[in-house]
C-alpha cells in the first residue's frame, strides 16, 4: 500500500504523459514552451483569476512576492505555527520577521482570534511594522479566508494564501488560489496536483503585480531577458513539468477531487467514534493532501503509527515540531506560552494513506487494522 500512489495514478495516464513528454523533447522547447502557456490559462481559469505566473516551485512562488511586496527588515509578517517550514522560511530569507500565530484545534488553520491579538501586540510593542498575513490551507482545507480578509482590511495588511496543499478546496464554490491580494500553490509530486519534480505557481488579479513577477522570476527582465532594469531571480516552470501537469489537471478536474473526496467520507464513517477524524466546516470542500486524525497523546500516537507499520500501512506524521520551536528561528526566542493547540497538535497527529486512487479495499484495511490495533494499545 502507497501513502500517496503516484505509480497508480501515472499508469492510468501512461499513454497520454508520456506522449505528452515526448512533444515537448520533440519540439525541443524545453524552457518556455508552449505547454507553458497553455497551463498557466488553464490554471488561472480554473481558480478564478485573472493571472497565474508559474514558477521552480512553491517557496520561490512566495518569495517573487515578499520581493514584489518589498517585504524587508523591520516588518512583521504573520503565519500559522502549525505549517510547514517554508512559509517562515520565506519572510525571514527577506530580513523579515515572522510572527507566529497557533492554530484552530479542529480545521488545523490559522486561529483568527489569536491573529488579530497578534497584530495588535506587534502594533502596541512598536518595534515591528505588520505588512503581510500568510494563511495556509492546511491538509488542503481552505483557510478561514472570510474571518481573515475583514482583519487585513481592518489593519491594511496585505494577505498571501498559501494554498501549497489546498489546490481545488473551495469555500462556498469560490476556489482556493484565489483569495486575498496573492496565491500560491506547489507542484510538489505529492501535492494534490503534482508534477514529477518541483514547480509552483502564482495567482492575481493584479495586473501591475503579475507584470512585476514576471519581471522578477526571469532575473528581472524588461522588454526581453537581456534588458534587465531590476535585480530578481532564475525561477521558472520547465515546459516538461507543465506538460506533465496539463495531463494531470485534466485528470484532477474530471474525477480526482471527487474520488479523495469518496476516500474522506469512507474513512470518516469507519472511524467515527474511534479517533478524531478531519472536521471540514459547512460549504467547504477539502482536496486532502493529507488525512489527518488525532490521538488521545504522544505514547498512543506513536504506538499506533508503529503497529500500522508491522501490518504494512504506510503513515506520516505532519508536523513534529512547531514553527516557533525550529532551530533556524531561535533568535526570536518566541517562548512556548501562545501555541498550546500547535503544541498539542504536535504530539497527537497523524495521516493515514489517502489519494485519489486508493481503492475501497484499501481505505477498509486501514481502518480495521487501525481499529484493531487501537483496541489492542487501550489494553496494555
Amino acid at each position: 500500500m502507497e501513502f500517496r500512489d503516484l505509480k497508480a495514478q501515472y499508469n492510468k495516464y501512461k499513454k497520454e504523459i508520456d506522449s505528452a513528454i515526448q512533444e515537448v523533447i520533440n519540439n525541443t522547447n524545453f524552457i518556455g514552451g508552449k505547454e507553458v502557456n497553455v497551463l498557466e490559462q488553464r490554471l488561472a481559469e480554473y481558480v478564478g483569476v485573472k493571472h497565474c505566473i508559474t514558477c521552480a516551485n512553491g517557496t520561490e512562488a512566495m518569495t517573487l512576492l515578499m520581493m514584489a511586496w518589498d517585504i524587508k527588515e523591520g516588518d512583521a509578517v504573520f503565519v500559522p505555527d502549525f505549517t510547514f517550514f517554508s512559509t517562515g522560511e520565506i519572510v525571514s530569507l527577506r530580513g523579515a520577521t515572522p510572527i507566529f500565530v497557533d492554530v484552530d484545534r479542529d480545521t488545523f488553520n490559522t486561529d483568527t482570534t489569536k491573529l488579530e491579538k497578534a497584530i495588535n501586540k506587534v502594533l502596541d510593542e512598536g518595534k515591528l511594522t505588520p505588512k503581510v498575513i500568510i494563511p495556509v490551507d492546511l491538509f488542503g482545507l481552505p483557510a478561514d479566508h472570510m474571518e481573515i480578509e475583514k482583519i487585513a482590511k481592518k489593519y491594511n495588511l496585505r494577505v498571501l494564501e498559501d494554498a501549497a496543499q489546498g489546490f481545488g478546496g473551495s469555500i462556498n464554490g469560490k476556489k482556493t488560489c484565489s483569495f486575498g491580494d496573492a496565491a500560491t500553490t506547489s507542484f510538489f509530486p505529492a501535492k494534490p496536483l503534482g508534477c514529477y519534480g518541483d514547480g509552483g505557481a502564482i495567482f492575481t488579479n493584479d495586473d501591475a503585480l503579475a507584470e512585476l513577477l514576471n519581471s522578477l522570476k526571469v532575473h528581472g527582465k524588461g522588454d526581453n531577458k537581456y534588458d534587465n532594469v531590476r535585480i530578481g531571480i532564475n525561477s521558472r516552470l520547465d515546459s516538461i513539468q507543465a506538460a506533465v501537469l496539463n495531463v494531470k489537471l485534466t485528470a484532477f478536474i474530471e474525477h480526482e477531487l471527487e474520488d479523495v473526496n469518496r476516500v474522506y467520507k469512507l474513512y470518516t464513517e469507519k472511524l467515527k467514534g474511534v479517533v478524531e477524524t478531519p472536521i471540514i466546516p459547512e460549504g467547504y470542500v477539502s482536496s486532502f493532501a493529507q488525512y489527518t486524525i488525532k490521538l488521545k497523546n504522544k505514547e498512543e500516537r506513536d504506538a499506533l503509527q508503529a503497529k500500522l507499520k508491522e501490518e504494512g500501512v504506510p503513515s506520516m506524521i505532519y508536523y513534529t515540531k512547531p514553527m516557533h520551536k525550529q532551530s533556524a528561528f531561535a533568535e526570536f526566542d518566541y517562548g512556548d506560552n501562545n501555541f498550546e493547540v500547535t503544541n498539542e497538535l504536535c504530539d497527537t497527529v497523524l495521516s493515514l494513506p489517502m489519494h485519489p486512487y486508493l481503492s475501497e479495499e484499501e481505505a477498509n484495511k486501514v481502518c480495521r487494522v487501525l481499529c484493531k490495533t487501537l483496541k489492542v494499545i487501550k489494553n496494555e
